[in-house]
């Protein structure tokens, strides 16, 4: 079967997460019978009732009863349900372990329990952001063994990578192009087709799979490089008692200059983790700007412990668990590095988030504020919430300095109430 003649009526999605449900979404919409595989039990009865579990993603609300209804799509525990999908899409994390090395343990489960259900002439598309080679030496040799089948003569492996944002999936998947590279020509070609049955954004064929993968890691480690130096141009500035922002407004006037914004850190699933995927001893650029983003927690309660005098004994507010404002997200976000950071200085840290229930903030070992608002030293915003817009400074007893570890704040506010304003290159 040719790669034009690929059928994308039924699909398998493999990770019914922030972003496996919007693509499972976006495929039914196109026409095809989606089953959405997941370990998540509670997750799939959700799915399987008309409710969505993500309510913070724009359009899903709106789309997944209707599809689930229509028996468009459906979601499963059972990998089982793969065995007559034409196409399977894997979007399963694979993060970094405590040595910064790539941890392959959920990709790895949701290869093994499936691959036994891989039918012939199957096209398996990698979509979660891996190592160079994954897709051609991990995943495909894990079917292979399964099954008895051969790679590019009995099934079909390609990657393309998920090139989107929580909170703007859908719109990102209709932006977008779509990069897709296969381990064989063949491959690409079922994918391609595949791609442009199903999405609005233009499709973009690579060489190969190792090209497809490569081009998403160096995409992510270019903005962590670039916020890197941001953040070091935040520091040269706060020497010199230049306005970083206005400066940086005043470059980028050039069409040649894209700086980033300076920040008290990185978080997420991906710039945190991804330029660790291509990082090596030589990789001198790369290192370092994960060192700096990483440091930059610890430089942000140092800015702020000048302006107190000390930390010791202050009460400090972070305002935002999430890793980014809007959306209910806390991997790898730099709120537990700034709450480490100032325990270390002796302060009482406690952590808000309106996306974020007490429990839940505990859940993840810190502690939400016993009050709100509440009588406190200082204020520092991680992420600003729309829900943050109408923040009172005023009302926080005591309050003395906050540090705007975003830029996202108005100085004049800050300052009518008292406080002094800290910022990062301001």
């Amino acid at each position: 079967m040719s790669g034009e003649q690929t059928r994308a009526d039924r699909v398998c999605v493999a990770g019914m997460g922030k972003v496996g449900i919007p693509l499972a979404v976006q495929f039914a919409s196109k026409g095809a019978r989606v089953a959405g595989y997941d370990v998540d039990a509670a997750r799939v009865t959700a799915i399987n009732a008309g409710r969505n579990p993500l309510p913070g993603e724009p359009g899903i609300d709106q789309a997944l009863p209707a599809l689930v209804q229509a028996g468009s799509l459906r979601a499963t525990a059972n990998a089982r349900d793969a065995a007559d999908a034409d196409v399977i899409v894997l979007i399963v994390p694979v993060d970094v372990d405590v040595t910064l090395r790539p941890d392959f343990a959920h990709l790895d489960a949701a290869v093994e329990a499936l691959a036994p259900h891989v039918r012939r002439d199957a096209l398996v598309i990698v979509e979660t952001t891996v190592p160079v080679g994954t897709t051609r030496y991990r995943v495909a040799p894990k079917i292979m063994e399964a099954t008895g089948m051969k790679p590019s003569s009995d099934f079909f492996a390609a990657f393309s990578p998920e090139r989107v944002s929580s909170g703007r999936v859908l719109r990102d998947l209709a932006t977008y192009p779509k990069v897709v590279g296969g381990i064989d020509d063949e491959s690409t070609a079922r994918a391609e087709a595949f791609y442009r049955r199903v999405l609005d954004a233009d499709v973009m064929a690579v060489r190969d799979a190792e090209t497809a993968e490569f081009s998403k890691l160096i995409e992510t480690t270019y903005r962590d490089v670039n916020i890197a130096l941001a953040n070091e141009f935040a520091r040269i500035a706060d020497e010199l008692h230049v306005d970083l922002r206005e400066a940086i407004a005043a470059a980028n006037s050039q069409p040649y200059s894209h700086i980033h914004a300076p920040g008290v850190g990185v978080g997420g699933h991906c710039i945190p983790v991804y330029p660790y995927f291509i990082a090596a001893p030589g990789t001198e650029l790369i290192n370092a700007a994960r060192r700096i983003n990483d440091d930059m927690a610890r430089y942000g309660v140092q800015r702020l412990a000048g302006a107190l005098g000390s930390l010791e004994g202050a009460m400090v507010v972070v305002l935002g668990l999430a890793y980014r404002a809007n959306v209910k997200e806390p991997r790898h976000s730099s709120a537990f590095r700034l709450v480490n950071e100032l325990a270390a200085a002796g302060a009482t840290a406690y952590v808000h988030d309106p996306l974020f229930t007490d429990d839940e903030i505990r859940a993840l070992g810190l502690a939400p504020p016993p009050a709100w608002p509440l009588r406190c030293d200082a204020l520092i915003v991680q992420a600003w919430h729309d829900a943050y817009a109408s923040l009172d400074f005023g009302a926080f007893d005591g309050l003395r300095a906050v540090l705007d570890g975003r830029g996202a704040l108005d100085r004049r506010a800050v300052e009518a109430a008292g406080a002094s304003y800290v910022a990062l290159g301001a």
